[in-house]
């Protein structure tokens, strides 16, 4: 556990890790591609080992991949094992074989996959007899994940003949779609695009890029908000504005809250994993704050709608929570607590900014349990966040690899 004491100081320059997203499709479309790519600033994190490992045991065509709890690299190896040949097994953590993959599975097979559940129907552990994926039209609900329309649009130019993929309902996440589209484009392959309802991709293949990682959009949010609270000065590198990652709107959110926080209605559907890092900003605003457009969170780590909930509340939040929202009071005064972080690492990033005073509200004694969770995304995040503090700012390191001060 980490236990972080209350200061008023937050200021400094951090460059960011590169970004998941982008890490976990470059590593991907590169093993499928002709010739070699070369990255620089490519992510190095659990949920990239877990896809370069992957990559590198697939070439046995027999083989029991373990991904953790890396829903990128689940859903898009679930259709990459797909057009080859080969027998793979699939597995993760407990909590991903919770996660649903149903309608991935389902629109692979219309595609001629041969897929097996090796426990519960509709999720992880999966058994692939690879033979190769038809082609033709298939449909996918949009409401779920945009990972397995994702998932899709990679394996897409490998298929047999040409893709269209039909988006049934309304798409969640387009930018993360966004990413992918542009991602392939760069690496030889157009992706016609009708909306965001219907795809077209033909056969191809995919050829060998030298790319620049941008910095992670998400682990920005979580500095750029330490700086609203504090009123510090804040420059965080490595993210463009203009790039491929949606989660670059919470900055669209920290202007609407303005230089006093008030409290906001914001429909996150366009970027809900930096959505999460409104959820603390909420406790200092002024006045309510709601959060709406975030189905997927309940499909992720955690049930992150459920688990924010629990915890915001032992802070002194008023908390309402749907399926789709989730409605948030700010306390009179923030309570000190023991965070538990449900293996999630943006749990454990999110609650980290209540340890800060605001000039308005002071922050609390916040000890987050199992902070190593954040070796998911981002292995240097607390040594980042404390060196921004200053000097002691927290306490009881007990776990290795966390420390006080600077």
């Amino acid at each position: 556990m980490l236990t972080l004491i209350p200061t008023s100081h937050f200021s400094g320059i951090v460059q960011v890790p590169g970004s998941k997203s982008i890490s976990n499709r470059v590593l991907l479309m590169d093993f499928l591609a002709e010739g070699e790519s070369e990255f620089f600033g490519i992510l190095e994190s659990d949920d990239t080992k877990y896809m370069r490992d992957a990559l590198e045991n697939i070439k046995n065509k027999k083989t029991d991949l373990f991904l953790g709890n890396a829903g990128t690299a689940m859903r898009s190896l679930t259709a990459a094992l797909c057009i080859g040949t080969g027998e793979y097994i699939l597995r993760g953590e407990p909590r991903m074989h919770e996660r649903p993959i149903k309608d991935l599975v389902d629109a692979l097979r219309t595609l001629g996959a041969k897929i097996e559940y090796l426990e519960n129907d509709g999720y992880p552990p999966l058994k692939i007899n690879a033979c190769g994926l038809n082609g033709g039209t298939v449909h996918i609900k949009g409401n779920i994940s945009s990972q397995f329309l994702t998932a899709l649009l990679i394996a897409a130019p490998y298929c047999k003949k040409t893709l269209e993929i039909i988006v049934d309902g309304e798409l969640i996440s387009k930018p993360y779609v966004y990413m992918t589209i542009r991602l392939m484009e760069k690496f030889g392959i157009k992706v016609e695009n009708d909306d965001y309802k219907n795809f077209k991709v033909e056969k191809g293949t995919y050829k060998a890029q030298s790319l620049k990682i941008e910095g992670d959009a998400s682990s920005a949010s979580y500095f750029w908000a330490a700086a609203a609270i504090t009123k510090g000065n804040m420059l965080v590198q490595g993210v463009e504005k203009d790039g491929l990652q949606g989660d670059v709107m919470f900055l669209d959110v920290l202007e609407k809250m303005g230089a006093e926080l008030n409290g906001v209605t914001v429909d996150a559907t366009l970027f809900p994993d930096a959505a999460m890092t409104i959820c603390p900003l909420a406790c200092y605003a002024q006045g309510k704050t709601k959060i709406t457009g975030i189905t997927s969170w309940k499909v992720k780590e955690t049930d992150r709608i459920a688990a924010m909930a629990n915890e915001l509340r032992k802070v002194g939040a008023e908390v309402l929570a749907g399926d789709d929202f989730i409605e948030i009071t700010p306390p009179e005064i923030i309570k000190a607590a023991t965070i538990e972080t449900y293996n999630d690492h943006r749990m454990a990033m999110c609650f980290s900014l209540l340890s800060l005073n605001s000039p308005r509200k002071k922050g609390a004694e916040i000890t987050i349990l199992n902070p190593e969770c954040v070796n998911k995304t981002y292995p240097g995040y607390f040594k980042e966040f404390i060196r921004l503090r200053g000097e002691h700012s927290c306490t009881h390191p007990v776990s290795a690899g966390f420390f006080c001060g600077v």
